[in-house]
């Protein structure tokens, strides 16, 4: 499905921006007004544009706080903070150097933060105890009173931020009678950005921490715990939660058996055979040809050499080999739903294999494209996503819930 662009990447991630303006992240016209000044492929141009958009939003929302129009100012802000996301997406040569691709994303945070002090439910900024550091975090509540409710944890993707979870998950569940905690982990948001960790692919180190925070919190019932992951996150998850028992349900948007098989389907035989050899003097150049004439490969390998910490292109398709559920998913015991976009671009055919793998109660949806949903994780098409996996959870969770005493 192609929006505003015929460059496949310039249009999922166009898609991707609109489709948050179910729940404020987007206007549909600042959308298309600011894709229609941008070139097929042009990046900076891509990043001047959202960046113009981005600025002009927050000024909004800027001059509505000060004049004291508080649903005005959260909701300008709240675009804001996504518009800064999308316009230093494609900033990847060094972005650990790269003082635009800094500022647009301390700008990304602000904005939401400001934003999140001024919506109906309360936001609780968190840290979560990891190792010898912490995670940030958003605890997301329906209420004040303290009730005891089900919580979705979720865990983003390869590229997502913590701010992003508001969009794809947190108001949906909101308005369900759900808590949501979200967290940035290595390699995603402000623990890549700010604290300079990367990607492990053994995420039950980081869930099982997470779990912890969790159960201290005396909003948060403990049998009700849903652990969602999004994108990459549905491996990061899926993982975890084969290790991780405490949870009540687990949900796949999109399921991925091996991310490393994701990559290599795209690559010839003997590219794949130069990457395991770590003959890396033959395939860098070939990848570097490759990513030349391709937005989405050149902008996928630069991501993951940055997030998982790599030397080259080919050191981090190397190291996503790591990441599979072989050996591990028939560890996983609680109900899972398994997600799967008919055309996906990224993960097609993994979450058969998930399915395939799982021994667990689990239950596969497939969601069309046409429907509007047929995007790698159904973007676009939000509604359709969380009506499907929150009436899926509604059901799960009755029916695994303890009898009272």
């Amino acid at each position: 499905m192609r929006f505003l662009f015929e460059d496949e990447s310039f249009s999922y991630e166009s898609l991707r921006a609109a489709g948050f303006a179910n729940d404020g992240g987007a206007d549909l016209g600042e959308v298309i007004s600011t894709a229609r000044n941008i070139p097929e492929g042009d990046e900076e141009a891509w990043l001047r544009e959202w960046k113009s958009t981005a600025e002009r939003v927050h000024a909004i929302g800027a001059r509505a706080l000060t004049d004291g129009h508080r649903v005005s100012a959260r909701e300008a802000l709240l675009r804001a903070s996504s518009y800064y996301r999308t316009a230093e997406f494609y900033r990847r040569d060094d972005p650990n150097n790269d003082p635009e691709v800094k500022n647009l994303s301390t700008l990304s945070r602000e904005t939401f933060a400001t934003a999140a002090t001024l919506m109906d439910t309360p936001v609780e900024a968190v840290r979560i105890p990891y190792e010898d550091s912490t995670l940030p975090g958003y605890l997301f509540l329906v209420d004040d009173t303290g009730t005891p409710r089900p919580t979705v944890i979720f865990t983003s993707g390869f590229d997502s931020t913590l701010e992003e979870a508001y969009f794809a998950i947190g108001a949906a569940a909101l308005r369900r009678g759900y808590n949501v905690l979200a967290y940035d982990g290595p390699g995603q948001g402000a623990a890549l950005r700010e604290q300079g960790m990367v990607f492990r692919p053994d995420w039950e180190a980081v869930v099982t921490p997470v779990v912890d925070y969790a159960l201290t919190r005396p909003e948060i019932a403990p049998d009700r715990l849903a652990l969602l992951g999004y994108s990459l996150g549905g491996y990061l998850v899926a993982r975890a939660a084969a290790h991780e028992h405490r949870l009540a349900a687990l949900i796949l948007d999109d399921g991925l058996y091996s991310y490393g098989q994701a990559h290599t389907r795209f690559m010839p035989p003997f590219l794949w055979e130069w990457v395991q050899a770590a003959r890396d003097d033959l395939a860098n150049p070939v990848l570097s040809l490759l990513m030349r004439s391709n937005t989405q490969l050149r902008w996928a390998l630069r991501n993951g050499v940055w997030t998982f910490g790599a030397t080259s292109p080919a050191d981090y398709v190397r190291r996503t080999a790591d990441y599979t559920l072989d050996g591990i998913a028939q560890l996983i015991d609680c109900p899972t739903l398994i997600l799967d976009a008919e055309n996906d671009q990224f993960f097609h055919g993994q979450p058969q294999r998930v399915q395939q793998a799982l021994t667990c109660p689990h239950t596969l949806i497939t969601l069309p494209e046409a429907e509007g949903a047929g995007e790698h994780c159904h973007m676009g098409a939000m509604s359709r996503f969380h009506q499907v996996t929150f009436d899926w959870l509604d059901t799960t969770l009755a029916s695994t819930a303890q009898p009272s005493s």
